[in-house]
Order: structure tokens, then sequence, then C-alpha cells
């Protein structure tokens, strides 16, 4: 059973339907069976706030993850509580904009991104970083509304 909860508190108005496929070949790619989480969307004051907060930077961010698991698993009932995923809206459509794709691409990277983080992937590193980006590319890339489109000039 996969029990998550997305809650626009930025009130983005676009359809977003298709993150539940990310979400489902995110944790499919993992073999994650049972688990909980949560995805905010907020707006660029709350994302600075979080990670000002958090992380110590006072700066804003396009996804910041909150992960349940960093020091061991939480596991209830045979669910994991994975943590919860905030994703700034204003920054994921300025990112689209600047990447030459469209914002559903965006949104299910950062989505994909932020649920890696989750389920214990991190990029401090160059391996780290090649490893993690690289399962985002087969996750995205296995579903044409997610799949990269390059527009070359």
């Amino acid at each position: 059973m996969i029990d998550y909860k997305i809650t626009n508190e930025y009130g983005y108005d676009k359809d977003y339907s298709y993150l539940d496929g990310v979400i489902k070949r995110t944790l499919k790619h993992e073999k994650v069976k049972n688990a909980t989480f949560s995805i905010v969307f907020v707006g660029n004051e709350k994302i600075q706030e979080i990670n000002r907060e958090y992380r110590g930077l006072d700066k804003i961010t396009d996804v910041i993850s909150f992960a349940f698991e960093d020091n061991a698993r939480k596991v209830y009932n045979k669910i994991r509580f994975l943590g919860e995923i905030f994703i700034c809206i204003p920054r994921m459509i300025e990112q689209a904009n600047e990447y030459g794709h469209g914002e559903t691409r965006e949104l299910a990277f950062l989505t994909c991104h932020g649920l890696l983080h989750l389920l214990g992937y991190d990029h401090t590193n160059k391996e780290e970083e090649k490893e993690m980006f690289a399962l985002q590319e087969v996750i995205l890339d296995e579903d044409e509304k997610t799949r990269r489109n390059i527009t070359k000039f």
C-alpha cells in the first residue's frame, strides 16, 4: 500500500495528477511496496523560511526533503514512514523555463528527486550525484508525459 498526500498550499492551478505515475514508478524501482509520505507545494517565502530554519541557507530553493528514516527505518504495521517533500512552485516554473522543458517535466523531476532523497539517495559527491541523476532519468523517461524533450536550435 502506497499512501501519500499532496497539499497544495501554493494554489498551483494546473493538473498534476501525472505525479501519481512518477511516484509509483519511483517506488517500484526501489522495491518499496508499503510506504506513506507527504508532498507540499509552497511559494518562495515558505521554502526560503524552511531552508533558513533547517539548513541554515537563507535562500530560495526548488525542493527540500525531510527523510524520517535518516537514522533508522520507521516502520509501523509494515508501513514505512518516509517523510515530507516541499516543492517550491515558483522556482519549479522558473527552472522549467530555464531548462527549456515544460512544467510537467520539471514538477515530475522535483517529485522524483525529493522522493529519492526520502529513500536515502543523496548527491554530496560526484559518484552519488551520477547514480541519483541517472536513476531519475530512467524513471522519468518511462512515461511520455515526463520524458525529457530537448529542443535544439
